[in-house]
């Protein structure tokens, strides 16, 4: 019970709802007990089917859409069946072969309910899919008994990754209806894709999985209703001309009035580096703004400088208490560089109306994506005041949202020498064309890492992350993509090693 997103790309900028009290299938539903559906007379049964049967933009009969829900030999049944039976020995098998309207009907007979996308996605629990995919039956030969595999969620229920597909109440915009977690042919990323059929589809991977609703849901109207998908087609859309580029690209510079720079504190305890936050003049607003610098305090100066972008956590938080540790970045510092934090626009103490970093087409979002650019190079200006910074040696980290923007912020700060990029990719949603990441990630140049995870439900694979790194306009020779088994995260150790060997080669080694 909670509030709760349905978070899958595509979705993930849709209102939260409050979801109570439910129960989903710990497994699939079986041939077994679809087989009590069909001997109940369940295809005869006028009352279990209820929704119109619209294909095409025309209503079919009753009659004519039963004629459509046939196994092999004609019989009424899923499409994987034969003589209105089981194939033999797929008794504990899931059902496989049916379309929307047989799970519906399925559904009802049953009791149950076919779950929204708001209460699979809780259930199946998304950020866990580096944990549930590896376990799972996908990317395979066929269907398997459930219950085997350890790909079980947080809450106990398998096979929420492949195995069968699983049909959810929610339709698409286009009248589609949404069928969840892939299948056992499909390959792994499938889990993390908000992914719509034709509700008559009948492919043998197509499936079904319950759920019960324990109290009057005062929400499951709003849950269910048809949810529209923000797509877009990377490896379609083109980026904006030169001249087009140079002309929003101009839209991040700034006056270049003093900083009136102050070092507010200064804190020498941590063992490996002394922690300093400066507060100085932002480039708009008559602001001020905040910085944390962090110096290694067994390094010889001058140090190289890494420019962190943070995930979007800062935004939901009022104190930058937890910059101020330094945990974020300590292995940079521990190498020897040098790192700047700065407190971006919107997060901790200097939160404002923005409530998410999902990008939007309104000018208040594209003016703080200015903002956010003018935070960093204002930081830059700062870190060249300081005589022990190598600001001709600076790279940018960027995580999660700072890893999205990181296809952008490059593109307008030529100071930056090499970028690594710690989950990162193109989102769903639209941006203003002077604030969208692929109207300017042609126009890095400088070497980026790329280290992404391979069931990431924020960038996934094939439409977010891959046309990202094609995209990118630094040399081949100068870009690396690396992908690791996990969801939003990577294993530190990973992290640590690729980051640090990739400023070795393009910054040079420390002092």
């Amino acid at each position: 019970r909670g509030t709760f997103s349905a978070r899958l790309p595509g979705l993930d900028q849709l209102p939260t709802t409050v979801l109570g009290d439910f129960l989903i299938g710990r497994h699939e539903v079986t041939n077994r007990e679809y087989k009590a559906f069909v001997s109940a007379g369940g295809y005869t049964r006028r009352e279990l089917w209820t929704d119109a049967f619209v294909r095409d933009g025309r209503t079919l009969s009753s009659d004519e859409a039963m004629a459509l829900f046939r196994d092999r030999t004609g019989r009424p049944g899923p499409a994987t069946w034969e003589a209105g039976d089981i194939p033999q020995g797929q008794d504990d098998m899931p059902v496989g072969g049916i379309s929307w309207f047989e799970a519906a009907a399925f559904a009802r007979f049953a009791g149950l309910a076919l779950p929204t996308v708001y209460h699979w996605s809780r259930a199946a629990d998304m950020p866990a899919g580096y944990l549930i995919v590896p376990g799972s039956n996908v990317e395979s030969r066929g269907p398997a008994v459930g219950s085997v595999a350890r790909g079980m969620s947080p809450f106990g229920a398998f096979d929420m990754a492949g195995n069968v597909r699983e049909w959810c109440s929610n339709a698409d915009a286009f009248g589609k209806r949404y069928i969840l977690g892939g299948g056992w042919s499909d390959p792994g990323y499938s889990f993390n894709d908000a992914y719509a059929q034709d509700p008559f589809d009948r492919s043998v991977i197509n499936g079904v999985r319950l759920a019960k609703y324990l109290r009057d849901e005062p929400n499951l109207a709003f849950a269910a209703r048809p949810l529209v998908r923000d797509y877009r087609d990377y490896n379609r859309e083109t980026p904006v001309s030169r001249e087009l580029f140079e002309s929003y690209r101009r839209m991040y510079d700034y006056d270049r009035l003093a900083l009136d720079a102050k070092v507010e504190s200064r804190d020498t305890t941590p063992t490996d580096w002394i922690t300093e936050r400066i507060s100085f003049n932002a480039a708009y607003g008559g602001e001020r703004m905040a910085a944390y610098l962090f110096t290694p305090k067994r390094r010889t100066p001058p140090y190289q400088v890494v420019l962190h972008f943070p995930g979007d956590g800062g935004v939901h938080v009022r104190s930058s208490a937890g910059i101020a540790s330094g945990n974020a970045v300590d292995f940079f510092i521990k190498s020897g560089r040098a790192v700047i934090y700065p407190v971006y626009k919107s997060t901790a103490e200097r939160s404002d109306s923005l409530e998410s970093t999902v990008p939007n087409e309104s000018i208040d979002y594209r003016d703080h994506v200015l903002m956010w650019a003018k935070d960093l190079r204002r930081s830059l200006d700062y870190a060249a005041t300081r005589a022990e910074l190598d600001t001709g040696r600076v790279a940018y980290f960027g995580v999660s949202w700072g890893g999205r923007l990181g296809g952008l912020m490059p593109a307008i700060e030529p100071r930056i020498r090499a970028v690594v990029l710690f989950v990162a990719g193109f989102r769903m949603q639209r941006a203003r064309a002077e604030a969208d990441p692929l109207n300017f990630i042609t126009h890095i140049t400088q070497p980026v890492l790329l280290l992404n995870a391979k069931y990431d439900d924020y960038f996934p694979v094939e439409i977010s992350q891959k046309p990202f790194f094609r995209l990118l306009g630094s040399r081949p020779a100068d870009k690396r993509y690396v992908v690791y088994d996990g969801g939003h995260i990577l294993p530190r150790t990973q992290l640590i090693g690729e980051s640090l060997a990739w400023l070795d080669k393009y910054l040079g080694p420390v002092k």
